[in-house]
């Protein structure tokens, strides 16, 4: 008797064997389809209005330069590890660009209610980037980052090829190799 019933439970084990490999696939499939899109998608510089300190409205891949090697900084004045990072990198930015031909932008996410805090700002910490606003936030919503210190790197023809979100202390020195890395992939 056992046998038996052990016979008729095969073309229902069966059954669920074929659900479960076809189910297997199917997620496998769906995954890389995704992490395709979201590869493909951060690999490309969306070309979005920025406005400089002064109010004028400029379009992000008119002033990142085609040659250089270009991180893209995302900041807000309330920010405190922005702050930190921003100032910390400052000592290293004429180094990376004279050495690597490094072009630094930092885009402040402030919004309307902070937005008259930036130049103040900018001109009291000493930074020497070129300081961009995204005040609608536009440049979160189309590179798909929510936290900030949001960091891209940018390769000469303005690929997108690494990303960093956060801040500690020594997050400048990694930034660093991944900057002399894509300078001696272009040599």
């Amino acid at each position: 008797m056992f046998s038996t019933q052990n016979n008729k439970l095969n073309p229902i084990n069966n059954k669920r064997k074929n659900m479960n490999k076809f189910s297997q696939i199917f997620f496998i499939v769906v995954s890389i389809m995704i992490i395709s899109t979201v590869a493909s998608a951060q690999g490309t510089l969306p070309d979005v209005n920025l406005k400089t300190l002064d109010g004028k409205t400029v379009k992000l891949n008119d002033i990142v330069s085609e040659g250089k090697i270009t991180v893209l900084n995302f900041w807000a004045t309330w920010c405190n590890p922005c702050k930190k990072e921003l100032d910390t990198i400052k000592d290293f930015y004429p180094e990376w660009r004279d050495e690597y031909n490094v072009e630094f932008i930092a885009v402040s996410i402030d919004n309307a209610g902070t937005i008259r805090k930036v130049k103040p700002m900018v001109g009291q910490r000493g930074w020497e980037y070129s300081v961009y606003t995204d005040e609608k936030g536009d440049m979160m919503r189309e590179l798909n980052f929510q936290t900030i210190p949001q960091t891209f790197l940018l390769d000469q023809k303005k690929n997108i090829v690494y990303t960093h979100n956060g801040y500690v202390a020594g997050d400048e020195y990694d930034l660093e190799d991944e900057i002399k890395a894509v300078f001696e992939k272009s040599k």
